[in-house]
């Protein structure tokens, strides 16, 4: 009976085959869209109405990125760590039987029971370290979802306004593309000579340039989505107009509050601390090693013996010098390896700050920029139905405000991305909790 209890407790074999075919989905409406719980909140699932907003295409990746996905085999590997520690070590238990073969006297036995005294008092130090370790690998991997926010997000904004630019850019190759015919057939006929028609193909042949070049990007930026969203290659949906929020007035206090708002941060904080608590554990693994417990015996006289038993080792080589060393070691690494991206932390924060400041004087003198070259466009439209302008003349002001239009979009892109940077860093508008779910909960 006492066989089986302990049998009972044991783990035992369970076949995990691996997967025949891709895990990928072949529209948005069979995305996870259940954002578990937050504290003190109600679950709550995320629109898939098209089109779809940034923010909302953040979230999505998070629960459906297959990378993200795989990392969840770190925490179960960190909880596996704690329960190792959460364990005490076994005692020992010896029993030996010597039969009578001859002679006068009895058959011979003893039996001891002991404990490793160290593992006890190292016990505590190793359970909190690995706890930290936990929490550690907790805070790594929520990090990890927010760069996948994060990284999502900015591909969903290039896609926007690459959209814009790239119908901005073919109608500027229509209109070069046209020009052209136009002037070929002059010059076939003699009211133009081929002077005319080169720089018309320079500038036709670099606008045809620009056009393909933007659409490879988008084509590059679709596949990059497609693969954060876990879905097959080709799927296509539409992105909501971001919305620009304002920069928060309390900058320099939340810049302040990173070391307790970035879970990079915090998880290299929690890092440190578990290995300040692995020194003390090699401290106090200085101490020889000490087992107590019981021995029993009866010889072959018939004589019992019983008493106390201690097994110890002499310190005379090994004091655990080289894992007190190691250690140490690992603790100032950590130390310097947290003031370093500490240090990184804040500069790029400060950086972004100035650098949205800068590109959002840039975006507007763009606009300004853009909007005169239209007004310009259109009253040379108005010219050349009224015969005060020729038709090159009305192209050249066209493809003008076109190239300045794509400029300014350039210019808009580049803040979105900077602001989309600056929250991550900062930690706002994101999840405070992971919300990345296991593969066996996908919703349709």
């Amino acid at each position: 009976m006492a066989g089986a209890a302990l049998l009972s407790g044991c783990a035992l074999y369970q076949n995990l085959p691996l997967p025949r075919r891709a895990d990928l989905a072949g529209q948005v409406s069979q995305l996870r869209t259940r954002l578990p719980a937050a504290p003190g909140e109600a679950p709550r699932t995320l629109p898939i109405d098209e089109p779809l907003a940034i923010d909302d295409i953040g979230l999505l990746a998070v629960l459906n990125d297959p990378d993200l996905r795989a990392e969840r085999g770190t925490l179960d590997a960190a909880r596996a760590g704690l329960l190792q520690a959460s364990l005490l070590p076994n005692p020992s238990a010896s029993v030996s039987f010597e039969p009578l073969l001859g002679g006068a006297g009895t058959s011979a036995w003893a039996a001891s029971l002991t404990e490793d005294l160290r593992g006890v008092l190292m016990y505590h130090t190793q359970k909190k370290a690995a706890r930290l370790q936990l929490q550690q690998v907790n805070a790594d991997l929520l990090w990890q979802e927010w760069q996948v926010a994060q990284q999502a997000r900015v591909l969903a904004l290039d896609l926007y306004w690459g959209g814009l630019a790239v119908s901005l850019a073919d109608r500027q190759l229509q209109l070069l593309d046209r020009e052209a015919r136009e002037v070929q057939a002059a010059t076939r006929s003699g009211a133009l000579d081929l002077i005319a028609l080169a720089p018309l193909l320079a500038a036709k042949a670099s606008a045809a340039q620009t056009a393909a070049s933007l659409n490879l990007s988008q084509l590059q930026g679709w596949q990059q989505l497609d693969a954060l969203l876990g879905l097959q290659p080709g799927v296509r949906f539409a992105i909501a107009p971001p919305k620009a929020a304002p920069l928060p007035a309390n900058l320099e206090s939340l810049i302040e509050q990173l070391p307790r708002r970035r879970p990079d941060l915090v998880a290299l904080q929690l890092g440190y601390r578990s290995a300040d608590e692995s020194v003390r554990s090699a401290i106090l693994g200085q101490f020889p090693a000490l087992a107590l417990g019981g021995a029993w015996e009866d010889d072959n006289g018939n004589v019992r013996n019983a008493g106390p038993a201690a097994n110890f080792d002499l310190p005379i080589f090994d004091r655990n010098q080289g894992q007190v060393a190691q250690t140490r070691a690992t603790r100032l690494q950590l130390h310097e390896q947290y003031q370093a991206r500490l240090d990184a932390a804040v500069g790029a924060a400060k950086g972004l700050v100035t650098q949205i400041q800068r590109l959002a004087g840039d975006a507007r003198e763009a606009e300004r920029a853009a909007a005169a070259a239209e007004a310009q466009s259109r009253s040379a439209r108005q010219a050349y139905a009224q015969d005060m302008l020729d038709q090159r003349s009305l192209a050249d002001f066209q493809t003008t405000a076109l190239q300045r239009r794509i400029e300014a979009i350039a210019l808009e892109r580049s803040l979105g991305e900077a602001r989309i940077t600056l929250t991550v860093d900062l930690g706002l508008g994101l999840p405070r909790t992971r919300i990345a779910t296991a593969a066996s909960s996908r919703t349709l």
